[in-house]
């Protein structure tokens, strides 16, 4: 079984781009947040902030009871973005991007030569070298070589920072027995319990199950999938969509109240409106969430309407949801915006009975926020958020700069 797969994962990226781009930070322990408070959560972490416990995820306070001597450092996505791209620039030098699965991951397919086990691993040194040539020694990554991405990716994880692993097919199953079920991508807490319900408790027991038994314990061609990728055949990719178009955003103290909630709202939809018409799509339907302080939970709402990518009709659909909420709350901690149901413009029926669009006026406001920048011009309602909702980075897309940047 050749090998076909090269994934590469930077290590602890976002706190590794501070401490290249700030000397003063190397050797020592950081944590980027995304605002400067103790009640929300460590975006990221360095190898010496993780030797003391703080991991992505960690309450501030935590992290700083963790380890005293912790720097916490504001996250700016805008450097973020702008260093993926070099680094992107760099491995297309040595191998061609297949996909860039997120921020700090990406992976390119083996061809001829390269699939022989010394030129893939000469080629993975190759990589960190240009790294390090081009960027600072501060990028260090991790790379898998597997027959296909999944395993690649999980080879990944099994030596960090700064590892090369390789699988062949002469190593499995064997190889991934040590591991534990949720070390692989797509099983999370939830499908680890669905797992054991189905009597899978093992990585071993994960890799010795039929293709049926997987399927059953998925609920369909997921469970195929996998029996695939443990088993290091190829053709299963997953090839991203846009789905759905959001953004959601922890409020600072002094923004965790009715109005400069409602505030942010308006701007992180905005945004959103501007990205929608970026990708030429409508949204059917929007959902709002506000996460609520004092452990009162998570308040959701959703609303339909017909097609559309017009921010002021957006914005009249977010103000209908907003006068959903629960009338008696604590403060709200968190929240969110986000489009579904999304379609083609062009395959989109105006409705007859609803408002005429405003195109010309989207338009004109997006050239404009686009050429002299994103917060030049907005709608009233986001105002008081004007320097509020900062570009945030999910998972797994990468923010346009030329829209999203402040």
């Amino acid at each position: 079984m050749a090998l076909h797969a090269l994934f590469i994962d930077f290590n602890s990226y976002f706190a590794s781009v501070e401490q290249q781009l700030v000397p003063a930070l190397r050797g020592r322990p950081i944590a980027v947040i995304p605002v400067e408070a103790d009640s929300t959560c460590c975006i990221a972490a360095s190898y010496e902030a993780k030797q003391f416990g703080v991991k992505t995820g960690v309450r501030v306070s935590d992290a700083k009871r963790l380890c005293p001597d912790l720097v916490l450092v504001p996250a700016r996505p805008p450097e973020y973005v702008k260093l993926h791209h070099r680094l992107v620039e760099i491995v297309e030098s040595c191998i061609h991007v297949e996909q860039v699965c997120s921020i700090d991951e990406m992976w390119g397919e083996l061809t001829g030569k390269l699939c022989d086990r010394d030129r893939a691993i000469d080629l993975a040194h190759r990589i960190k070298r240009e790294i390090r040539a081009r960027i600072g020694d501060q990028l260090r990554s991790s790379i898998g070589i597997a027959p296909n991405p999944f395993l690649a990716k999980t080879a990944t994880d099994m030596q960090k920072p700064d590892g090369l692993v390789v699988i062949e097919g002469k190593d499995l199953p064997h190889c991934l027995h040590r591991l534990e079920l949720r070390d692989f991508c797509g099983i999370g807490p939830k499908m680890e319990q669905r797992l054991k319900l189905h009597g899978i408790r093992t990585v071993e027991a994960l890799c010795r199950a039929d293709e049926a038994a997987l399927r059953r314990a998925w609920g369909g061609v997921e469970g195929a999938r996998l029996h695939a990728n443990l088993r290091g055949e190829s053709g299963w990719r997953i090839h991203n969509k846009n789905r759905s178009v959001g953004h959601s955003h922890v409020l600072a103290p002094e923004f965790r109240n009715d109005p400069d909630a409602h505030a942010v709202l308006h701007r992180l939809l905005q945004k959103a409106a501007m990205r929608l018409r970026g990708i030429e799509r409508a949204s059917a339907r929007m959902h709002l969430t506000i996460r609520f302080s004092r452990n009162e939970g998570t308040w959701t709402g959703s609303r339909r309407f017909p097609p559309t990518s017009d921010t002021l009709e957006l914005l009249h659909h977010l103000d209908a949801l907003w006068a959903e909420r629960p009338g008696e709350h604590a403060a709200p901690l968190m929240v969110g915006v986000s489009l579904h149901h999304l379609a083609p413009v062009s395959e989109v029926t105006p409705d007859l009975f609803q408002p005429r669009p405003r195109p010309s006026l989207d338009v004109a406001i997006d050239r404009i926020n686009a050429r002299y920048g994103r917060s030049t011009v907005m709608f009233g309602g986001a105002l008081e958020a004007r320097q509020a909702a900062p570009m945030r980075i999910a998972f797994n897309r990468i923010p346009d700069l030329a829209t999203e940047a402040d």
